[in-house]
């Protein structure tokens, strides 16, 4: 019996150093880009049958690029509304200060996508692997099946969810952070999931996407989505983050929320967004 307590507190040890060693990285500022459930320079096209929790806006394309929401436009000529949306939609074409708003918030999310590109992969091997793995394309680029603990995770392939779910574990501490950044695209199969255990949030799991990223049907995805080119949510799919496109967005019968409203900014109209 002895011999195993002195197993279990030598285990326990291990990883306390690990992670220790790696400790969490700092999360990435959107700026007024965290006005938004999702913003898109090029466009969001909907598939009706969802429903949107949050504001939504595109720059510096027209409010035409908005499609598939039947948009009604307030009073104010400020902003706009749909039976699609809690929140509120913008577009540059719309009357000041809008237009300067979103170019601000354009700017911002360009800005957190370059931060989070830029970032220093985690060194050393990864806490739980048995075999030497490290930070660096991690499982192959198939993180699916995996527990990811905080850190930067780097890949020069494409990301893939598609074996099984992938955990994202906060180590007890509700301000871990973890990015995952990849040259290629994140794709998640069909069913699959994204969990959160041992305070790990949504709002602190930035994925810096190069190409595009694919929800597949069913699947349920979280995090801050920023992504260089298209994002695509398929029928049935769901997510809990924000979409910070620098192309467009797709939106198949799709169920998109921001996170917890206790970390948002304010909205535009000052209003919790």
């Amino acid at each position: 019996m002895m011999n195993l307590n002195l197993f279990l507190i030598s285990a326990a040890a291990m990883v306390s150093v690990a992670s220790a060693n790696n400790p969490s990285p700092p999360a990435v500022d959107l700026g007024t880009a965290e006005d938004f459930v999702i913003l898109a320079k090029a466009g969001v096209t909907n598939v009706p049958g969802g429903y949107i929790t949050g504001d939504i806006g595109v720059s510096p394309i027209a409010a035409s690029a908005m499609t598939g929401f039947n948009l009604i436009m307030d009073s104010s000529n400020e902003f706009s509304t749909s039976t699609e949306a809690s929140g509120s939609f913008y577009a540059p074409d719309y009357m000041s200060p809008t237009g300067t708003k979103l170019t601000t918030a354009v700017s911002d999310m360009l800005t957190a996508y370059n931060d989070a590109a830029a970032r220093p992969v985690t060194g050393g091997p990864f806490d739980n692997s048995l075999s030497g793995e490290t930070y660096t394309n991690l499982g192959a680029g198939e993180i699916g099946g995996l527990t990811l603990t905080p850190g930067v995770y780097t890949y020069d392939i494409s990301v893939g969810i598609t074996g099984s779910d992938v955990t994202f574990d906060g180590d007890g501490n509700e301000d871990s952070v973890f990015i995952i950044k990849t040259s290629k695209s994140v794709l998640q199969a069909a069913g699959t999931e994204v969990i959160l255990q041992n305070g790990a949030k949504a709002e602190n799991i930035f994925w810096s996407v190069a190409q595009e990223v694919n929800v597949g049907a069913g699947a349920h995805m979280k995090g801050i989505l920023l992504v260089k080119t298209a994002v695509k949510f398929i029928t049935g799919s769901s997510f809990e983050g924000r979409v910070l496109s620098a192309t467009a967005v797709t939106l198949q019968e799709a169920t998109i929320k921001q996170p917890t409203a206790s970390s948002a900014r304010r909205g535009l109209r000052g209003q919790v967004a």
